[in-house]
């Protein structure tokens, strides 16, 4: 009997398998997909989450990231991280690499489409797998944890994001942030002839329109054609009411969360699959579930704090106010290049 079953082989599902597997336990990935997985996302990964991946034997191919510029109409201004680079990488180049380190650690990844859990005193049962403990890696329409009751109903005005590449060469090594007036642009180096572009606001959202008030960003993609089709992702705000029920955890999106504005979403993925991995050696959920929200808390209230603002009448001051007081902006920014505590 394998000692977990992890739900979903995106990035975090392989990585907390990988992270299992070198704790000296059997792990089984179950995901319904096939080939490299996909996804809507910024592709940025902060220094702490590369750290993790070094961790785990994953060197996943890409380009420096070196911090962040925000922007609008009229100002700019950028913080660089204080030590290590970050890296841009495609969200399928970052599967591919997980997926082989996977692979050569012996890890079983099952086609199977997960509709159900059962757990008892001594174990689960997920698509006919018995295992010691259960793992919801499943993003952020998780069946895990909606079939587990460990979500909560979210208020308020959603958010989505749409994201495609445009084959063009980056002109910088930060992560650009287009402010305008219902939407963030996030213009992401990928590769030396590939940029990610993705854009962040509330139901109705239309990449080309909000290029297109954006013109200087327009012009420097070359009017924006892509390279792919516009992938989407929302509503991405998930709240849970904890992330342990019994046998069964939730890590990555699964888990929780917040938006997608700060970038920090896969180093507190990578790190809590390091964090459940350790538990599950434990043999003591209920510590992950403790750390898992000490060791998220800064970030999370960051990504609070710059989420009220930009979805408030207010927003079209955070330009103004980070270059007015980049000593804000700058500790934001070296808040999420840091590692997620452990």
């Amino acid at each position: 009997m394998p000692d977990v079953v992890v739900v979903g082989g995106g990035p975090v599902g392989l990585a907390t398998a990988i992270a299992v597997r070198l704790a000296g336990l059997e792990p089984v990935v179950l995901e319904a997909r096939t080939g490299q997985l996909d996804k809507a996302c910024g592709e940025g990964l902060m220094p702490g989450a590369l750290a993790v991946l070094a961790r785990l034997g994953v060197d996943p191919p890409g380009v420096p990231l070196r911090g962040f510029r925000y922007a609008d109409a009229r100002r700019s201004v950028e913080h660089r991280f204080p030590g290590t680079a970050g890296r841009g990488v495609e969200r399928i180049a970052l599967h591919a690499a997980l997926a082989a380190r996977a692979a050569q650690l012996g890890v079983e990844v099952r086609r199977a489409r997960v509709s159900t859990l059962e757990q008892d005193a001594d174990g689960v049962l997920v698509a006919g797998v018995r295992a010691r403990y259960a793992i919801g890696a499943d993003g952020l329409h998780s069946t895990v944890r909606r079939t587990t009751g460990l979500g909560r109903p979210v208020a308020g005005p959603h958010r989505f994001g749409l994201r495609r590449h445009v084959a063009v060469s980056p002109w910088s090594d930060l992560v650009e942030v287009h402010w305008g007036a219902t939407f963030e642009l996030y213009v992401t180096p990928v590769r030396p002839d590939l940029v990610g572009v993705a854009v962040l606001g509330e139901r109705g959202l239309d990449l080309d329109a909000a290029l297109a008030a954006v013109p200087q960003l327009r012009d420097r993609l070359g009017g924006g054609r892509g390279a792919d089709a516009v992938r989407g992702a929302g509503p991405l705000r998930q709240r849970t009411a904890r992330r342990v029920a019994g046998r069964i955890a939730l890590v990555g999106d699964a888990a929780g969360y917040i938006d997608a504005l700060t970038g920090e979403g896969l180093a507190i993925g990578l790190a809590g699959a390091e964090q459940v991995a350790a538990a599950v050696a434990a043999d003591d959920l209920t510590a992950y579930d403790r750390g898992w929200t000490r060791s998220t808390r800064a970030h999370r209230l960051a990504t609070h704090a710059v989420l009220r603002l930009a979805t408030s009448p207010a927003r079209g001051s955070v330009v103004p106010l980070v270059r007015t007081v980049p000593a804000l902006f700058g500790a934001v920014v070296d808040l999420l290049a840091r590692p997620v505590p452990r």
